[in-house]
C-alpha cells in the first residue's frame, strides 16, 4: 500500500455500498465518463462494470498513476492523465454529455467546482457532475436563502447548476478516516439561463462583498457598488434594510446584471 499524502487530501472511499450508490446516480453504459482523483481505483472498478464508452482518469499523484496504469493495463477504453485538475484546461474538452465523478480533496473542492461552473461554453460539455465534499462545504453549496449557510457558494452554484440529489457519507466509509463526514452532491447544468451575467467573476465579487458583513444591512455594500444606490434599489425592488442572507438568488443575479450595464 502506498503511503498517503496529507497535502493531497488523500482519503479513499472503501465502503462498497456507498460506492454502488454513487455509481447508481447515472446510467453509465456507452457514456463518456471522467473521474477526478481516482486514487487506488476503488470507484474506477465499479465505473468500468457499468461499461462506459470511454473513461478518462485525472490523477495528480504520479505514484497512483503508475498503480492505475498497471491495474487497468488491459482495458482499452481508459485514458489516464497525470495532471492537477486545477491546472487542467476544461475549455479544451471536446466530448459531449460527459458524466463526471470526483471524490475531491477537501482543501480544493470548492475551487474545482467553481472552475466547472466557470467554463466558457454553456450549455457545457458535461451532462452531470457527481462530486463528494466535506459535509460543511456541501451544506453551503446547497443552502437556500434565509439560512446560516447561504452565501457566495450557493449563489454562484445556483446560477448555472441544478442540484438533483445529495446524501451524507459517514467518515467511517473512508481510509484513512477523516475528522468529518462527507456529502455527495449531484449537479445538472441548467440548459437555459434566466439571467445574462457577462462575467461570473462579477457575481463572485458582489456576493463576496455582501457576505463580508453577513449580519449587517445590505445598504453598505449597495452604497459601495452604486452611486445612486437608493434609486437603483428602488428600481430593483430591493429593501436596503435586509441582511445578505435574506436576498433571493434572483435578486443577486439582477444586481450583477445592473452592475455590468453601468460599467
Amino acid at each position: 500500500m502506498l503511503k498517503l499524502k496529507k497535502s493531497l487530501g488523500q482519503n479513499f472511499l472503501i465502503d462498497k455500498n456507498i460506492i454502488k450508490k454513487i455509481i447508481s446516480q447515472e446510467n453509465l453504459k456507452d457514456k463518456n465518463v471522467y473521474e477526478i482523483g481516482p486514487g487506488s481505483g476503488n470507484l474506477t472498478n465499479n465505473i468500468l462494470i457499468e461499461k462506459p464508452r470511454h473513461l478518462t482518469l485525472i490523477e495528480k499523484d504520479e505514484r497512483f498513476c503508475e498503480l492505475l496504469k498497471n491495474k487497468f493495463v488491459n482495458i482499452k477504453n481508459i485514458n489516464l492523465h497525470n495532471s492537477d485538475i486545477l491546472k487542467y484546461n476544461l475549455n479544451n474538452i471536446n466530448q459531449k454529455d460527459i458524466i463526471i465523478f470526483g471524490n475531491l480533496p477537501y482543501n480544493i473542492s470548492t475551487q474545482i467546482l467553481v472552475n466547472f461552473i466557470n467554463v466558457k461554453n454553456w450549455p457545457p460539455f458535461f451532462k452531470k457532475i457527481i462530486f463528494m465534499f466535506q459535509k460543511e462545504v456541501a451544506d453551503r453549496i446547497i443552502a437556500q436563502p434565509n439560512s446560516k449557510q447561504y452565501g457566495r457558494l450557493s449563489i454562484l452554484t445556483n446560477y448555472r447548476l441544478d442540484i438533483t440529489n445529495s446524501f451524507k457519507i459517514s467518515k467511517n466509509s473512508f481510509f484513512p478516516k477523516p475528522a468529518v463526514d462527507s456529502k455527495v452532491i449531484v449537479f445538472k447544468p441548467k440548459n437555459k439561463l434566466n439571467y445574462n451575467i457577462l462575467n461570473l467573476k462579477n457575481l463572485e465579487k458582489i456576493s463576496n462583498l455582501f457576505f463580508s458583513g453577513k449580519r449587517k444591512m445590505i445598504n453598505k455594500p449597495f452604497k459601495k457598488i452604486f452611486k445612486n444606490y437608493k434609486s437603483i434599489a428602488e428600481k430593483l425592488q430591493i429593501d436596503l434594510s435586509l441582511r445578505p442572507s435574506q436576498l433571493s438568488f434572483e435578486k443577486y443575479y439582477r444586481i450583477v446584471e445592473f452592475y455590468e450595464k453601468l460599467k
